[in-house]
């Protein structure tokens, strides 16, 4: 049936091909045959779509004179009668075609040309032959449309999603519409650390100093230097020393004095043997989830200045910053597919050493005595690594004599001195992770004995969160299966909490302080 100003078209995709040798007919393009410039006004809601590859047949009521398409890139017509013509989707747009028919009549049309993604009934079947292949007893149904394959149904976790969108993505486009079985509270791993230190000095210190206050009218003092000297003063009279006083002062409060008043004479003999002995013992126990940072301090912060140059001609500042110091310990276990715990630890002890310490602008700065270790190691469950171990042995010895008299058999041992000193640390640190569960509902918690017992409250409640669960509806149960992406949400790491409680303080040059607080 043919009527004016009405088509037919048949979708000849299947059919009809577009060959490069075929010539059309008809000129692509409407030429300018004049000086004036008429522009058409007349419009059409004749539509047409084609896929990339794929043809369309247009049928016209009158024969056609001229054939026209606006970008020849998108689309070409080639005409196969006076009344036919053939469209073919080049590339995915949007263009025009305008057709001239017999007696002045036009015809205008919207031209679209889609992809063509279309997934094949043949793949589909083989994305669900290998689905079910590769992922036995979980329901993944696999249907397409528009170039994209859409998965439904439900997997046990991570993994089987993840290969499922592998799967069916050597087809095209995937959409992930799956569900996963809410998967099992993450393990918590508990981390026991043993940190056992002793370090043990002694010390031994020998030697004599003499002195003279006036002994065949001389003053003065024999001494090797190695230990602090009396210190003479005289006062001459009328006849020389004869007749004058001298007195001697002892900076040294741990020697021992012997003095001759017949004589004026005396010997100061520093003679001291010290030992010392220090000992560190910590256990701290840490836990955390698998592949998540904990962290533990016991110790403190100490001050320390930094000294920064002025400007503009002012006078420098010194700014107090802190230090932490104590037993720390940092580390990350991970949980391997073999069963065992992999972890990157850091344990460290460190202390205040005053007596390497410095001076800064009036300040007194200690030296920080540290012993740190930190590496990476793989136990099972309950299984103990020596992680770190120091034995350090030191000894020192210094002798110094008077020259020549210190020589002389048994009596050069009154001009020698001698200071030995032998150190001994040692250090070894233990650690030993473990897989441990909550401690159940209405189970016991550990309680801790405390040497006396608090002032009673002044409530009859027990001032503490109430034991009753609150009445109503009891809460829902938690869902058997979410969809991926609320998965893969709630996998996201956590914001980190940030604790940022350093302070500092700004000394000028004229002694004035202003402390501030940063957050």
């Amino acid at each position: 049936m043919k009527a004016k100003n009405s088509i037919f078209l048949a979708c000849c995709g299947a059919i009809f091909v577009m060959v490069s040798t075929v010539a059309p007919l008809f000129s692509q393009s409407d030429p300018v045959h004049d000086a004036g410039i008429k522009i058409a006004t007349e419009e059409s809601s004749n539509e047409l779509s084609v896929l990339v590859g794929k043809s369309v047949l247009i049928e016209c009521a009158q024969p056609a004179q001229r054939v026209v398409v606006g970008l020849g890139e998108i689309a070409v017509a080639s005409a196969m009668s006076p009344t036919e013509i053939l469209l073919n989707g080049k590339s995915a747009g949007e263009t025009s075609l305008i057709i001239w028919e017999k007696g002045g009549g036009r015809q205008f049309f919207n031209v679209t040309v889609r992809s063509n993604n279309t997934t094949s009934t043949d793949e589909l079947a083989g994305i669900r032959r290998e689905l079910a292949r590769e992922l036995p007893g979980q329901t993944v149904t696999v249907s397409g449309g528009r170039g994209s394959i859409f998965l439904r149904g439900t997997v046990k976790d991570m993994v089987s999603s993840d290969r499922a969108v592998a799967i069916a993505s050597t087809a095209g486009k995937v959409v992930n519409l799956l569900n996963i079985d809410v998967p099992a509270a993450e393990p918590q791993i508990l981390l026991k650390v043993r940190f056992a230190s002793v370090d043990r000095s002694v010390e031994k210190q020998l030697g004599i100093n003499l002195f003279d206050l006036g002994l065949g009218n001389a003053v003065g003092g024999i001494t090797t230097g190695q230990f602090t000297p009396p210190t003479i003063t005289s006062t001459a009279g009328s006849t020389g020393v004869t007749g004058g006083s001298a007195t001697a002062v002892f900076s040294s409060e741990n020697s021992i004095l012997a003095f001759f008043p017949g004589l004026n004479a005396g010997a100061d003999i520093e003679a001291l043997e010290t030992k010392n002995l220090v000992q560190v013992l910590a256990e701290p126990n840490l836990l955390a989830q698998n592949g998540k940072q904990a962290s533990f301090l016991a110790g403190g912060e100490y001050p320390f200045p930094v000294v920064q140059a002025g400007t503009g001609g002012s006078g420098s500042t010194v700014s107090l910053q802190f230090k932490e110091y104590g037993i720390r310990l940092n580390f990350i276990p991970t949980i391997t597919p073999r069963g065992t715990i992999r972890l990157q630890v850091a344990p460290e002890v460190s202390s205040l050493d005053f007596a390497n310490g410095v001076e800064v602008s009036g300040f007194s700065v200690p030296a920080i005595d540290t012993r740190k270790v930190k590496t990476e190691v793989e136990l099972a469950d309950g299984q103990t690594f020596v992680i770190g171990g120091l034995l350090d042995n030191q000894d020192t010895e210094t002798y110094e004599k008077v020259p020549f008299l210190g020589d002389i058999p048994v009596l050069g041992k009154f001009f020698q001195s001698m200071q030995k000193t032998r150190n001994n640390t040692e250090l070894i640190v233990i650690i030993t992770p473990e897989l441990v569960n909550p401690i159940p509902v209405g189970g016991s918690t550990p309680e801790l004995n405390y040497p006396k017992q608090f002032l009673p409250p002044n409530s009859k409640v027990p001032m503490h969160t109430p034991d009753q669960k609150p009445t109503g509806t009891k809460p829902a149960a938690p869902p058997a299966t979410i969809p991926v992406e609320k998965l893969l949400q709630s996998m996201k790491p956590e914001q980190q909490l940030q604790i940022d409680n350093t302070s500092s303080g700004t000394f000028g040059s004229s002694g004035s302080s202003a402390q501030s607080a940063t957050q």
